[in-house]
């Protein structure tokens, strides 16, 4: 499961419409902390009468205690538990530090990326804080869908050229080059329009037994004058 990193709340909004993005500060004043440090907080009077959308934030504003586990598995957000959840239904934005001797402030923005139910909880502590109301389920609804800032570019493949990657089947192919290779070398072919200075071997052979012929000719006249 991705353990991902604070994001900027920077988003696109249509001024003057009231569908625009939103950021939701989860448990407004109180913050998103368990019953136990924070008694009066009730996270399910908190999303009544909201309307969520995609492109929306969820501000969660708490300290290195708590962490903030965002899925859609209602298995996991039942059992309060995410050890054995799938990297495409969970996502860990932030991580509790139960080691940590003193506390700190932690603000995580969280977008709203997909339509339909969504859970969110505090998952250490082996599920206590989840047990004592800090959780919550949400639906987000289409709106005015997502904003370019948060659409994934591997939705569109017109968005980028495809660049081959290892081991992938459309990966262009090694260059194999062979260990005696040093450097390229002129060739002459029976094409080249520049005559070469030697000879053929079957012009050789030839003169050779021409030469061979005269000699043999001459001997005999010589032997047979003798």
């Amino acid at each position: 499961m991705a353990l991902i990193g604070k994001m900027c709340t920077n988003q696109e909004e249509k001024k003057g419409s009231a569908d625009a993005y939103k950021n939701y500060t989860v448990g407004d004043s109180l913050g998103w902390f368990d019953n136990l440090e924070k008694p009066h907080v009730n996270y399910d009077k908190w999303v009544a009468a909201k309307k969520f959308s995609l492109g929306d934030f969820l501000i969660f504003n708490t300290d290195n205690n708590h962490s903030v586990i965002q899925t859609y598995n209602f298995t996991t957000y039942k059992s309060c538990d995410y050890d054995n959840a799938l990297d495409n239904d969970t996502v860990q934005w932030s991580s509790a530090d139960p080691s940590s001797t003193s506390t700190f402030p932690v603000s995580i923005a969280v977008p709203l990326l997909k339509v339909g139910t969504t859970y969110f909880f505090s998952g250490d502590y082996d599920g206590e804080q989840c047990q004592n109301g800090q959780h919550f389920k949400i639906n987000v609804t289409y709106g005015q869908g997502l904003p370019r800032s948060l659409e994934d570019p591997s939705d569109d493949d017109s968005l980028a050229p495809i660049s081959p990657i290892s081991g992938d089947e459309e990966s262009a192919p090694d260059t194999l080059v062979p260990s005696s290779f040093d450097h390229p070398r002129d060739v002459s072919t029976d094409d080249s329009p520049h005559p070469s200075n030697s000879l053929p071997l079957s012009t050789f052979s030839m003169v050779l037994g021409t030469q061979l012929n005269w000699i043999l000719v001459v001997l005999g006249l010589v032997f047979g004058i003798c």
